[in-house]
């Protein structure tokens, strides 16, 4: 667990060491990325989306990351829906392979890093559901023992 928590947790390391005055280099990365995702996504809603500010992402994506790595390393179940909330939002932004044709340099590249998002999001599934599974077989369990015992034959 503490190895796959920090690839979270020393990226968000990075990022909020980098971050500076102007966001750092993450936020001159999203900058062009978030305004495209909500350009598509205001054309599709029919309505004008608010301005965001690409400051305030970098340090909320810092926050979940560094957060939710924290709190998976001690196996608590919301840190792994800290960084499963994390990979479902941003990796589409931030990976957008689809805005490329199959023979721009960055399709490959850009693929290949969404694809690797789409594992860990698989991994972290499978920790939440081995979470739920066994918080259910406990409860099962336990209440087998609370069963009050037979009486003994004499």
């Amino acid at each position: 667990m503490v190895l796959f928590a920090s690839l979270f947790i020393l990226s968000a390391w990075q990022m909020f060491n980098d971050f500076g005055a102007d966001g750092g280099p993450a936020a001159k990365e999203l900058a062009p990325k978030l305004g495209l995702a909500k350009s598509h996504l205001s054309s599709r809603l029919g309505v004008a989306l608010p301005d965001i500010e690409v400051k305030q992402v970098v340090s909320a994506i810092v926050a979940l990351k560094g957060l939710g790595g924290l709190l998976f390393v001690v196996g608590n179940i919301f840190g792994a829906y800290l960084l499963a909330f994390y990979l479902v939002v941003v990796s589409p932004i931030l990976y957008d392979f689809y805005n490329y044709g199959p023979e721009d340099r960055q399709f490959s590249l850009l693929l290949t890093e969404f694809l690797q998002s789409v594992a860990l999001l698989g991994a972290l599934l499978f920790f939440i559901g081995m979470k739920n599974s066994r918080t259910t077989s406990s409860s099962k369990s336990s209440n087998l023992k609370k069963r009050t015992p037979k009486p003994k034959a004499a």
